[in-house]
């Protein structure tokens, strides 16, 4: 049986609504990423099929992918934005096929301000026709575990936060082409052991966001969650809390393959100027985390 060596591949993100993100990308490969995500928010301002033309003529017979594209925002309300947010996917879906991608990812929406259960009438009626769409185009729909500052009671972008949320939502809508883009981050936020959680959750996960968490447990101790001081910070991976050497081998053992992409411009000190210091040193820990580099073995797999 032949062994693809980047069953899982370590990437990053594009933002594909800024002005030029083909030149930023032409900037950032010779670094070494495997994985490319373009994504916009709200809105869709590129003609795409351009777009992923121009995109795959910087990366040229570079050994990497665009399997995932994201649209970030509310689809789920009708404010000119959340409109353009959901025309937004649905035009990502109709193009996927341009950049190679069989995935776009992004957040739910919500019905701002109310109790995130009030929300799934209106998630069953956008996100059914949506995974309808997809479907018949061989793509696959996968939402992003950020609150976004959101939590049950109330907030404005997104359902998918937690497991209780997931649960409710694959029940709402149980079409195989919706799942996750997960990220141990997201959930650490709320004090969820992210382990456990990928070996209930993995088969669910479409996607993967290389994106880590520093949890403050003096702030918690002795101010509480939630309070003036913030209690947990975003971080790039390698430098947060998560050991990603087993979040890898947990997905491994779980079969799960695809591309582990970085999401930065989060971390409170690897930024701005450090940015790029930040994003480099994730992509070379999270390619040592995935074991290295490939190797074939010498010998016969099976039997002593």
């Amino acid at each position: 049986m032949a062994i693809d060596p980047k069953a899982i591949r370590i990437g990053t993100m594009i933002r594909g609504h800024e002005p030029d993100p083909v030149g930023y990308l032409e900037k950032i490969l010779p670094h070494g990423f495997e994985s490319i995500e373009p994504y916009f928010w709200q809105t869709v301002n590129k003609d795409l099929p351009e777009l992923a033309k121009r995109l795959k003529d910087v990366i040229g017979d570079r050994d990497v992918t665009m399997s995932t594209l994201g649209m970030f925002g509310n689809p789920l309300e009708e404010q000119p934005k959340d409109i353009e947010t959901l025309r937004g996917w649905e035009a990502l879906i109709d193009n996927a096929h341009h950049f190679g991608a069989t995935c776009v990812a992004g957040f739910t929406g919500r019905i701002r301000n109310r109790p995130l259960p009030e929300s799934l009438p209106q998630f069953k009626k956008v996100w059914t026709e949506l995974s309808k769409r997809a479907a018949d185009k061989g793509v696959k729909i996968a939402f992003e575990n950020c609150s976004m500052r959101g939590n049950w009671e109330t907030g404005d972008w997104n359902i998918a936060h937690n497991p209780d949320a997931w649960e409710m939502m694959f029940n709402e809508v149980p079409e195989d082409n919706l799942g996750l883009e997960w990220e141990p981050c997201h959930q650490m936020v709320y004090l969820i052991d992210p382990i456990p959680q990928i070996r209930k959750w993995a088969h669910k996960f479409f996607h993967v966001h290389g994106k880590d968490a520093t949890i403050r447990w003096d702030v918690i101790k002795s101010q509480g969650y939630g309070g003036k001081e913030k209690a947990v910070w975003m971080r790039t991976p390698g430098f947060g809390d998560t050991n990603w050497f087993d979040v890898i081998s947990e997905l491994r053992l779980a079969g799960w393959s695809g591309s582990i992409d970085i999401e930065g411009w989060h971390d409170p000190v690897y930024r701005e100027e450090l940015e790029m210091v930040g994003q480099v040193h994730a992509l070379n820990y999270l390619k040592a985390a995935r074991g290295g580099d490939f190797i074939a073995y010498p010998g016969p797999l099976k039997g002593a």
